[in-house]
């Protein structure tokens, strides 16, 4: 009986908040289909929303996990999303749009549109990183789709928070081959170019996730290298008895996907060593059994996907995220490695990894790197430079400098 007058209480709330914006929507057309009512599912969020959600917040919290990369690359929509990237690009900046896809928890991992809606959405924290379950930002599509596992969309002033009210957005849950709910996919909009045709579009796109899911299901499971910093590799988080010789040669066909011819693989592992032939077709025979038969013979080159901290941090620097490259960076390649090949792309990576830092005007990124490199004179140079003077991380970098001046 005591919660009877609350809900009350919210619901007055509620339809407060609505009827402000009735008369707006309904000059705008209201909700396509022509209707300003309230619907019950959305008025039973907006109760549960109402004792853990301020209408008036500006923008979604940043979950608790901090970046969410490792966390996006690590999810099982990265692989069937990664590969109808360009589609959703597609589509997305033709029809005004920002896409979306969450995890099961309604953490945005991942976004991409035009760059004026981005921004916009960026003000609300509609970004990977941003979390969007019902108890953080109350009533919206996203919620609504994780807590029902059906289709929805939200318009406009249906949304609990006010600052949302400019927008419509349209989603669905994408479900695993074994039923369960991995995230939702989402397409969101200014309220004004809302298209019936929306979440059309967004079921047959999760359609295709859920079959490209199902297909995965079948496919041997993925090999992950970690090379930076340390030598692992491992299948299904299982690691991957492998010797170090054979170490150098996947990172190096991980790093490089056009492949080797043998002599030019021969001499990036052996250099002017005298090896025998048998010797360096032996140690190739063993990589290619211990991976399924995933060497191209002649001219070497995988034939099945390797995802590798070293390739992930050259892909991140390539779309200027110095951010998930810094994050990635875990060390020197392959540390104890002196194959020549190995060495190149060590002092390759060093030297990209470096001038991201200096050519950045964040000083996170300089005293992130600077943990890495404690003599670098020059980068503790520049995240002082970068360090506003009450910014108490100066300390931080003035210590690093004073030691790496003295040594």
């Amino acid at each position: 009986m005591s919660q009877r007058p609350d809900l009350r209480q919210r619901r007055a709330v509620l339809e407060h908040e609505w009827s402000r914006w009735v008369p707006r929507l309904s000059v705008a057309g209201a909700r396509p289909g022509g209707s300003a009512a309230l619907r019950h599912e959305v008025t039973e969020s907006w109760a549960r929303s109402l004792s853990s959600v301020d209408p008036g917040r500006d923008s979604a919290p940043v979950t608790d996990g901090g970046p969410v990369h490792q966390r996006w690359t690590s999810s099982p929509l990265y692989r069937p999303v990664s590969g109808l990237a360009g589609e959703l690009h597609s589509i997305a900046e033709d029809a005004g749009f920002v896409t979306a896809v969450t995890d099961e928890s309604g953490t945005i991992l991942w976004t991409c549109g035009g760059p004026t809606m981005r921004r916009r959405a960026e003000r609300v924290n509609f970004a990977p990183g941003g979390r969007w379950d019902e108890q953080a930002m109350g009533t919206n599509a996203l919620s609504l789709a994780l807590r029902t596992g059906r289709p929805s969309s939200v318009f406009s002033a249906e949304h609990l928070v006010s600052a949302l009210h400019g927008w419509v957005c349209y989603c669905a849950p994408v479900h695993g081959p074994d039923g369960r709910v991995l995230g939702v996919l989402d397409l969101s909009t200014t309220w004004d170019r809302s298209h019936p045709l929306a979440m059309s579009t967004v079921r047959t796109l999760v359609s295709t996730i859920e079959a490209r899911l199902t297909t995965e299901v079948a496919r041997p499971g993925r090999l992950r290298l970690t090379c930076l910093g340390s030598e692992q590799a491992a299948r299904e988080g299982r690691p991957l008895p492998l010797r170090p010789r054979q170490l150098e040669i996947l990172t190096l066909l991980a790093l490089e996907p056009g492949g080797f011819s043998p002599e030019r693989l021969r001499a990036a592992l052996y250099g002017d060593r005298p090896v025998t032939s048998s010797t360096f077709k032996a140690e190739i025979s063993h990589l290619r059994r211990a991976l399924d038969g995933a060497i191209s013979p002649r001219h070497y080159a995988l034939t099945a996907p390797v995802s590798c901290d070293a390739a992930d941090v050259l892909r991140a620097l390539e779309q200027g995220d110095t951010d998930t490259a810094l994050l990635r960076y875990g060390g020197p390649l392959l540390p104890r490695s002196e194959a020549p090949g190995v060495e190149e792309w060590r002092t390759r990576l060093e030297v990209a990894v470096r001038e991201a830092v200096l050519a950045s005007t964040r000083p996170e990124h300089a005293l992130r790197y600077g943990e890495r490199a404690p003599y670098d004179a020059e980068v503790h140079e520049h995240a002082l430079r970068l360090l506003g003077p009450k910014d108490t991380r100066r300390a931080i970098a003035a210590g690093r400098l004073t030691t790496a001046l003295r040594d």
